[in-house]
């Protein structure tokens, strides 16, 4: 399984958050602020990257709440 979390847009409307590799969203939002915030307080809990998509689909930015196996030195 997948160590990602998405914000998506819905086809019918609103935004979902997916646990990656997953065809069914966790939980449906009617805005993209809601999605984020919830999906970004998952990722946290869960140490998973989080993927925000734009409408179109496209990934917007990225955050990552995971463990950096290789962090910046400095």
């Amino acid at each position: 399984m997948s160590n990602t979390r998405h914000v998506t847009p819905n086809s019918n409307g609103g935004w979902d958050s997916k646990k990656g590799g997953s065809d069914r969203a966790s939980k449906h939002f009617e805005t993209k602020k809601e999605a984020e915030k919830y999906s970004r307080d998952l990722s946290r809990k869960e140490g998973s990257e989080l993927f925000i998509h734009g409408k179109d689909g496209k990934i917007q930015r990225k955050d990552s709440h995971g463990i950096d196996k290789f962090p910046p030195r400095g």
